[in-house]
């Protein structure tokens, strides 16, 4: 199952989302969005840390990845961007995926109704639908994941999040991939540490990667697989990447309060 894992999650989520479509209409997704008032700028919010030499940590809220299993039995997900919060993460990054993550977009609305940091849903996006879907219940920026869509759809995606004046991040995790991120220059690029069909991670792939985006005007993030402070700090210093998207080595410690301290 591993080898198929995208495509499973691609296949489900487009089933999902038919069906969701019958239930929901757009015109109820609108009235949402008009109803909340609590929008942040991503992106900008990472491009000022940048101007002023800071380190970014996109903290990742998830109970599950299929790689890892269930990290946290007893999920909180408010409770845990309060923690993240206090250690002054710059964004959050929720999972919603319900199936092989067991998350939910209702996470994100709940955070934001306690936590005033920008939010990107995390999650598997192969219709325009989400994108309006997923600001109705308070994100901030989607992420678009190259690898599990077409170019075309991609680009779709891309301009209705920019049209719903949303953050957005395109998800890499090859050199080929990366070409075609550049073709979305208002984007942040998310450099994927992990193999998404083998679901390996090797740190290695930003530095191959980053050598592509070093001329993209937005920011990079490094995505995955990162485990401590030091290759936070050896990153940064070997690619000039100052933002990091880090989710299951801090959520493992988080009983400890062990979040990493660079900000």
């Amino acid at each position: 199952m591993q080898n198929n894992i995208l495509e499973n999650i691609i296949n489900k989520k487009i089933k999902k989302i038919e069906l969701l479509k019958k239930s929901l209409s757009e015109e109820t997704i609108k009235e949402n969005i008009l109803k909340n008032k609590n929008f942040f700028n991503f992106k900008t919010k990472i491009e000022n840390n940048i101007k002023n030499d800071k380190i970014s940590i996109i903290a990742e809220i998830k109970k599950a990845s299929p790689s890892a299993g269930v990290i946290i039995e007893n999920y909180d997900p408010v409770k845990i961007a309060e923690i993240y919060n206090k250690n002054n993460a710059t964004c959050l990054s929720v999972l919603t995926e319900e199936d092989f993550f067991l998350g939910n977009l209702n996470h994100v609305c709940d955070i934001k109704q306690k936590i005033n940091l920008p939010i990107l849903c995390k999650d598997f996006f192969i219709d325009k639908f989400q994108v309006s879907l997923s600001k109705s219940y308070g994100a901030d920026a989607i992420l678009i994941i190259l690898a599990g869509i077409s170019e075309n759809l991609s680009h779709q995606l891309y301009e209705e999040a920019l049209k719903q004046n949303m953050s957005v991040i395109i998800e890499v995790h090859t050199v080929n991939e990366a070409k075609m991120a550049l073709n979305f220059k208002e984007a942040l690029i998310g450099i994927n540490n992990r193999n998404l069909k083998t679901l390996e991670t090797n740190i290695n792939t930003t530095y191959e990667i980053n050598n592509i985006l070093v001329n993209h005007k937005g920011p990079i993030i490094s995505e995955s697989g990162i485990e401590n402070k030091e290759q936070i700090l050896q990153i940064k210093d070997k690619t000039k990447i100052k933002t990091f998207l880090i989710g299951e080595s801090i959520l493992k410690n988080i009983k400890k309060n062990e979040i990493f301290s660079v900000l």
